[in-house]
């Protein structure tokens, strides 16, 4: 099947290639808008994840469409990259909770102890 792609003897599948490529590169333009624009970090950190998504999906599409299986070797790295980093800013954003609420907590510890 692969090969019949490399050759160009399916030309609806070399159509769907073609259109999947356009589609993919829309969406990391608008990625890449949401990542410039923001408004907050994890505006920013999703769009990331996004891009890396849409990375791996591209790595995909070219082992579809080249017949080679090491670009497939190349998107699950790269996925499981993506998941770790997606993790370690979870982890951030809650380290960030926790230290914006105990200071929350310690500010209003110091108001009542200048109310009395």
């Amino acid at each position: 099947m692969l090969q019949a792609i490399v050759n160009g003897s399916s030309p609806l599948l070399a159509l769907a290639i073609q259109i999947a490529s356009w589609l993919l590169l829309l969406a990391l333009g608008l990625c890449f808008f949401r990542i410039a624009r923001g408004p907050t970090l994890a505006d920013r950190v999703v769009a990331l994840d996004v891009l890396n998504i849409l990375a791996v999906a591209y790595c995909a599409l070219l082992a579809i469409s080249s017949g080679r299986d090491v670009f497939l070797d190349a998107a699950i790295a790269l996925a499981l990259v993506a998941f770790l980093v997606t993790v370690a800013f979870g982890r951030f954003v809650e380290q960030r909770a926790e230290d914006v609420e105990s200071a929350g907590d310690e500010r209003e510890q110091d108001g009542d102890q200048h109310n009395h």
